[in-house]
């Protein structure tokens, strides 16, 4: 008969070793390795950004898709999205035009991942939302879409 201890303990053990073999799932971190995520992040208008990132100016791209609600209710919790069909994608930005620092994430990407990403942003006022795609050419591709946000559900 097996008892609780036992378990935990054997459980314990598993997670320790898939942990040592680094087949578990880590968290996701923002990480200032590169060095230019400082500035990329504190950057406070669209070419201050491709600047920080060694880009040249972005190209609008039928390619290149950002998703989000027409109307925001909560500026708060803005639901976004950006994703591309495209081959040789390196990076994936959101960027809020409005908002103080315009990239709100920034998402790396390999072969191996779909460039398909969603999360939720911070809107202080209505405003322009681009997706931007960094290739691995060169060439920087963006969607945009503009989101209102209201105050309160009022309108705004």
């Amino acid at each position: 008969m097996h008892t609780r201890r036992d378990l935990l303990s054997g459980s314990a053990k598993v997670a320790a070793m898939l942990a040592a073999a680094g087949l578990l799932p880590s968290l996701a971190q923002a990480a200032d390795a590169p060095g230019y995520a400082t500035a990329a992040f504190a950057a406070k208008t669209i070419p201050d950004l491709m600047k920080a990132l060694g880009a040249g100016a972005p190209v609008q791209s039928a390619d290149v898709t950002v998703t989000g609600p027409d109307i925001a209710e909560n500026g708060a919790v803005v639901p976004i999205g950006a994703s591309t069909a495209l081959p040789g994608v390196k990076r994936v930005l959101l960027l809020v035009e409005k908002n103080p620092a315009v990239m709100s994430a920034m998402f790396d990407v390999t072969p191996d991942i779909e460039p398909a990403f969603a999360t939720r942003v911070k809107m202080g006022q209505s405003s322009d939302v681009y997706a931007v795609a960094m290739m691995n050419d060169g060439r920087v591709l963006f969607a945009k879409k503009e989101v209102k946000v209201t105050l309160g559900g009022c309108g705004g």
